[in-house]
Order: C-alpha cells, then structure tokens, then sequence
C-alpha cells in the first residue's frame, strides 16, 4: 500500500511568522543565510522572504501570531505529485485545513501545496514546486 510519505523528495521549508521582515532578513544573513526568493503576496499586504543556508529554508512572513514563544507555523515537505499526494491524504482521512490544493506565485513558476493537521495541531504543507 502506498504511503503518503512515498511521495516526498525533501524538506521544503519552515515557516516563521515575524513582525518585521527587514528586521528578519538582517538577522538571518548575519547569520550566514542567503535570501533564496522574496516576494509580496495578498495585493501587497504580506510580505514574504525564503532564506537558506546549507539546505535549511525558512520561510518568513509578516504575520500577527509573531512573537509568541515557539511560533513557527508549518513544516513544508517537498513533493513530486502534489495531485496524488493529495489524493492519497484524503483517502486516509487526514484532516486537510487548506482550501484544497492552493497555489502561490513563489519561485519562476509557482507552488501549489496543501495542508494537514496533525495530532497536535501542528500543521504539515505538501510542497510542489512548479
């Protein structure tokens, strides 16, 4: 039987709410992270930045839930078929909290993704990138 890890191919990302971007990205590149992408989202209300070092990707957005201790909202696992993992986490009855397969402009061409809850309610996004 298939498992819905089976379609995995890494670690995506992280995602770090925070209250200022700026303040975010000079942290981080201090120290030794690069800036992977950035980007603004939501009619230019949120602003978003992707840093890396060493394979480690946090994703980083200006968001309210920053600032309270363990904020960090979701790890992003990277996917080859987004479509059938999808399908496969809906058939093992998942709890999905996204509104289905989501997109997002990040990258050249683009990500969809979606998201499952997990025991604790920690959030879980599969990844494609397009």
């Amino acid at each position: 039987m298939k498992e819905v890890m089976d379609y995995a191919t890494g670690i995506q990302h992280v995602g770090i709410p925070c209250k200022s971007i700026e303040e975010t990205k000079e942290f981080y590149e201090k120290l030794g992270f690069y800036i992977k992408h950035e980007k603004t989202i939501h009619d230019g209300k949120q602003k978003v930045c992707f840093l890396e070092y060493m394979g480690l990707v946090l994703e980083c957005y200006e968001d309210e839930v920053a600032l309270k201790a363990g904020a960090i909202d979701h790890i992003a696992i990277d996917v080859n078929d987004i479509e059938g993992c999808y399908a496969l986490c809906k058939e093992q009855g998942y709890t999905i909290v996204s509104d289905g397969i989501e997109q997002l402009p990040f990258y050249d061409n683009g990500v969809r993704f979606f998201i499952i809850l997990g025991p604790n309610n920690e959030r879980l996004e599969f990844n494609e990138i397009l």
